[in-house]
């Protein structure tokens, strides 16, 4: 028997099956349900003879309109400021995109090829790329959000503090904004210079440690003048700033609390929006992190802010 194709149509018009046999069992469509599109390796600048990339997570909710946008999240992947993996937190990332949030980890130039400021300018062009890109990827470029973790937290709060600031920033798409509404920090560096005020397994100050990388190759106890403008708390002035969720493992071998702690004394100081969670027993990073009960906290946050 011959079958006619339908013309196209739109699901809603699309005509049910309504075939069954005997043992079948029926299963109620959730519509809640939300789907995660990976898009690998997306590139936004070339910079140092490099491509940097973007691996972004959009979601798929059952019933969303064609043209339905999303809250966007620009992630930072930490890596002591060097060469990421950009790919380690790429299954946890993907239940906060299942969650209804456009995700897109950020590639930044490592320390070893260019020292800083090249990080916190490379998230900023990443954000204004996104913006450029908004429809491809279904982002509300309204709704933006920064979060990272260790070197990636510094990042994603020293970009989410200085958009306004051009010795930290490049030209590139610079018709487009790069400023978010909120910043979650995940156990992020903030005063390399007072790493060494409390226990820690690694060295934070030697021209070779990833402090002294940062800033070129030198002695950070040795050179307060390199040291200052990567201090997030120096930008913390009068002026708006984005409300900050910070999260930090109580034993933390490698950046400790105490660095969480200070940007958190700071922003209250200034009268800045500030959350400072004490993860109790938590080493530097780890599912601690991950846990359902530690995404509700962040992906509250997070909707409170990008509503």
């Amino acid at each position: 028997m011959a079958i006619v194709p339908f013309a196209p149509q739109s699901y809603a018009d699309f005509p049910e099956s309504q075939e069954t046999a005997p043992g079948v069992r029926a299963l109620a469509l959730d519509r809640s349900a939300c789907g995660v599109e990976l898009s690998l390796d997306v590139p936004y600048a070339e910079r140092d003879g490099r491509t940097l990339c973007l691996q972004i997570f959009t979601p798929v909710v059952m019933g969303a309109a064609a043209d339905a946008r999303y809250p966007l999240v620009v992630y930072v992947q930490g890596s002591a400021w060097m060469e990421q993996e950009i790919h380690r937190y790429m299954a946890q990332l993907e239940r906060i995109a299942a969650r209804g949030f456009v995700v897109a980890i950020v590639q930044y130039r490592p320390s070893t090829l260019r020292p800083f400021p090249a990080q916190v300018q490379d998230a900023k062009t990443a954000i204004r790329f996104l913006r450029k890109e908004a429809a491809r990827f279904a982002i509300d470029a309204s709704r933006v959000a920064l979060m990272g973790d260790s070197s990636g937290g510094h990042t994603a709060v020293m970009a989410g503090f200085t958009p306004e600031r051009p010795e930290l920033d490049t030209p590139l798409y610079g018709e487009y904004p790069c400023g978010v509404r909120c910043i979650v920090d995940y156990y992020g560096p903030t005063d390399i210079s007072r790493m060494c005020e409390r226990p820690s397994t690694q060295d934070h100050i030697s021209p070779d440690s990833p402090e002294g990388r940062l800033i070129g190759g030198y002695d950070v106890l040795k050179n307060p003048d390199k040291v200052a403008p990567t201090v997030p708390m120096r930008y913390i002035g009068k002026e708006p700033l984005p409300p900050v969720l910070i999260l930090h493992g109580t034993k933390d071998r490698l950046v400790p609390f105490h660095q969480s702690l200070l940007l958190y004394e700071a922003l209250r100081k200034a009268g800045k929006s500030a959350t400072l969670y004490r993860l109790e027993g938590a080493d530097h990073g780890g599912p601690a992190f991950w846990a359902p009960k530690t995404l509700d906290v962040v992906c509250g946050f997070l909707s409170r802010h990008l509503a």
